[in-house]
């Protein structure tokens, strides 16, 4: 087995399934192997780099919808809405021993800057460090989710990478940051181990050895170490999670997946015909059986998406009135196609559709080896297209060759995930913001449609801008009624956060009862989880 390859501490034997240990095992899935590369810039990266090595001023907590400050202990705004200034936290330290200070956060923003574009973070006009422990961006207009995406944006010690040639290549190996776990130990191919930061600012805080992180191809692998009792924390997707996990030991395990993540969707190529047709983007939607993919494919653990392609995150947002009306995501054959007939999709002698200009319609699915569960849902897709007259077959690949395509902008079409954030902002700009478009050929990490609303730019510009909540609720109506007219995008269900532990050896994980964090080792919060779960006594 994978976990068996995990090598132990220097002086220790590696932990029997079920012996007690303070070394959290972690699964990393769709990892068949490791390469030592801790840098927070790479995409890339291992896992835990960007949850457990490095950290933000704030985390968000999906669960709740709301941020919370992590590294800063706060952050205000100016009364024009143009100066956002964050206080960091008292006695903060990097993993050598040094200050963690304002100068450091503000050379991480310069640095994201060089490596990521000029166009991050364009709203900023300058950076000013009044003291060690106060950092203020001075913002060249109002633009409320500054909050949100300066806050996650991860912090590196200046002192080490100014030495560094190039930023984006730098592989990073012996990192030194400031959270809870930075000490490589035991880096193989299949493991590694992260050792407690000894110079960690929380000193009450992820007291125990470290973590240490195995490489799974995929779901079904992970998912057979941690029925045999290997993995404490990191599940992904399980069948019948209860019966075939929990109740092996009920005592010990629990799992918690609310539908706040990402909304997975069925993403179409706009920059190719037929796709950059909405009435036929809006035909294939009426053409799913949603309640199928949920069933069939997520094994009834979401529900199916609204018109709305909001997540559940969202519900304060969602404009019901909108819901009620709108039918381009309900399973309708009939209606569906009733559409392509009158959109000039014919059928042809053999009773597949054509395009007005005689070209067959048809798409591929992509969707990753890794993933048995998207796989499922693209399976029921692709049948489901049959009674359309449309040739929807799948192409399942490495993971690595289906973002090639996909970010690259040259699939037909894909299963994917969206944008996501404390506010439905995000949202809707990954989905259809001209900002965040790329030419094919150069890589997209969101809008991987390609989809341009100059509408929907005018009115993320008015949301970024309004100060009152009313004034937010409003254009986000508006939006709504938008991406609904539009389908950029083909929303099947909310992801869920999948989450999944084993408390025989660690206490204290987040709960629908007590949702301090998403019970998710790949998200914000996942460093609240690491710092508040506890060795059982």
């Amino acid at each position: 087995m994978v976990g068996a390859a995990a090598m132990a501490l220097s002086g220790c034997a590696p932990a029997e399934s079920g012996a007690k240990s303070d070394m959290l095992r972690v699964a990393a899935i769709g990892n068949a192997s490791f390469v030592q590369n801790f840098n927070p810039f790479s995409p890339t990266a291992v896992a835990m780099s960007k949850n457990a090595v490095y950290e933000s001023m704030m985390v968000t907590n999906l669960a709740k919808g709301e941020i919370v400050p992590w590294l800063a202990s706060g952050y205000e705004w100016s009364d024009d809405g143009l100066t956002l200034t964050f206080t960091l936290n008292d006695d903060l330290t990097w993993s050598d021993g040094e200050e963690l200070t304002s100068e450091d956060v503000a050379y991480s923003f310069d640095l994201a800057r060089e490596v990521l574009g000029e166009s991050t973070y364009e709203y900023v006009e300058s950076v000013a460090t009044p003291d060690d422990a106060t950092v203020a961006f001075a913002f060249n207009r109002p633009y409320t989710p500054g909050l949100y995406e300066l806050g996650v944006q991860l912090i590196v010690p200046e002192h080490i990478w100014k030495d560094v040639d190039d930023p984006a290549k730098f592989q990073n190996s012996d990192p030194v940051a400031s959270g809870p776990f930075t000490e490589v130990a035991n880096f193989s191919a299949q493991s590694f181990d992260l050792l407690r930061n000894p110079h960690y600012w929380q000193k009450d805080k992820a007291d125990y050895t470290g973590i240490r992180v195995i490489a799974y191809g995929g779901n079904d692998a992970a998912n057979i170490a941690a029925i045999n009792g290997d993995i404490d924390f990191g599940l992904g997707f399980i069948q019948d999670i209860q019966k075939t996990y929990v109740d092996v030991d009920p005592e010990h395990r629990g799992y918690w997946f609310p539908a706040v993540g990402s909304t997975i969707g069925l993403t179409l190529n706009t920059t190719q015909a037929p796709y950059d047709d909405v009435n036929l983007r809006k035909a294939i939607s009426m053409g799913i059986d949603r309640e199928a993919v949920v069933a069939k494919g997520m094994n009834g653990y979401t529900h199916p998406s609204d018109c709305t392609g909001l997540s559940d995150a969202y519900d304060t947002w969602r404009d019901d009135a909108l819901v009620s009306q709108c039918d381009w995501t309900t399973y309708d054959v009939d209606a569906a196609n009733a559409l392509l007939d009158s959109s000039g999709y014919e059928r042809g002698a053999d009773g597949m559709r054509v395009t007005p200009d005689d070209n067959p319609v048809e798409f591929s699915i992509g969707v990753g080896s890794a993933s048995t569960d998207w796989i499922a849902v693209a399976q029921v897709i692709s049948d489901n297209m049959t009674e359309l007259g449309i040739s929807a077959p799948l192409k399942v690949q490495d993971w690595s060759q289906i973002n090639q395509a996909l970010f690259g902008g040259t699939f037909q079409g894909n299963i994917a995930w969206s944008g996501a954030g404390v506010t439905p902002y995000e949202y809707y700009r990954s989905a259809m913001s001209c900002r965040t478009v790329k030419p094919v050929g150069e890589e997209a990490t969101q809008n991987f449609q390609r989809y341009c609303s100059e509408e929907a730019d005018q009115l993320l510009d008015q949301f970024a801008a309004a100060t009152s909540d009313e004034e937010q609720a409003a254009v986000m109506d508006q939006l709504q009624a938008v991406y609904s007219e539009s389908a950029p995008t083909i929303p099947l269900f909310p992801g869920p956060e999948w989450g999944a532990y084993n408390s025989t050896n660690f206490v204290g994980w987040p709960s629908e009862d007590d949702p301090y964090a998403t019970l998710s080792s790949g998200v914000s919060s996942t460093v609240v989880v690491l710092a508040n779960i506890r060795p059982r006594d």
